[in-house]
């Protein structure tokens, strides 16, 4: 008897803006669906690596632009976990904003979990996604959580994440972030804090695990 082809893994693309609560509702994923189902690879980790430049000129870098990131490597990930092919996920340090020599090896899955600020504003990524989820925050809860989040685990200092925040950061949302909005299938308001919606999200993932299953 000849075994059947794998099936394709159901691939959820999870976008909104810095601070939205992305990461929460990934988790509440990872949790509910278990972790043990899911390949999650963060638009997070194909950050360019400019570790050539001074750290002067890397602070200056607007990291909340498209062009910041390996957007090509990630889909041809995308693309490769898709066909039951395991990929070697880059390892990014926030705190020199620099790549590292480390990869993270990620194996196929039933589900695929993409998350990012960009990943609804290409065309071709989002084109992969069966399920593509905007997570809605309001800007002020946004900002403080970014606040929170930078300087407690990248090192920043007030003073730069404010400047950052005003000069890069909500111009980009604004351009690249917001519009990609209506891209979406599901917008979550409050993100994995929204109960209601990560169990209709929760059903419906395993809703259609099932069928492909």
């Amino acid at each position: 008897m000849i075994p059947s082809m794998p099936t394709s893994p159901l691939v959820i693309g999870v976008a909104g803006g810095t601070g939205s609560g992305k990461t929460t509702v990934a988790n509440g994923l990872l949790k509910r669906v278990g972790a043990d189902r899911i390949a999650y690879v963060p638009h997070d980790a194909y950050y360019r690596s400019f570790s050539d430049l001074p750290k002067a000129q890397r602070d200056q870098i607007n990291w909340d632009h498209p062009d910041s990131l390996e957007t090509d490597l990630m889909i041809a990930h995308v693309k490769a976990l898709k066909a039951g092919r395991a990929v070697e996920l880059p390892v990014y340090d926030f705190t020199t904003h620099s790549r590292t020599a480390r990869t993270l090896r990620v194996e196929p899955q039933p589900i695929l979990l993409v998350e990012g600020i960009l990943i609804l504003a290409d065309a071709q990524l989002r084109a992969l996604f069966d399920i593509k989820i905007f997570v809605d925050t309001d800007s002020d809860l946004r900002f403080i959580r970014r606040l929170q989040r930078d300087i407690a685990e990248r090192g920043r200092t007030p003073e730069s994440v404010i400047r950052q925040y005003l000069g890069t950061v909500r111009p980009m949302h604004l351009e690249f972030v917001e519009p990609s909005k209506r891209y979406a299938d599901v917008i979550i308001p409050e993100g994995g804090y929204n109960e209601v919606a990560m169990d209709m999200i929760v059903a419906r993932v395993t809703e259609m695990i099932s069928h492909k299953g």
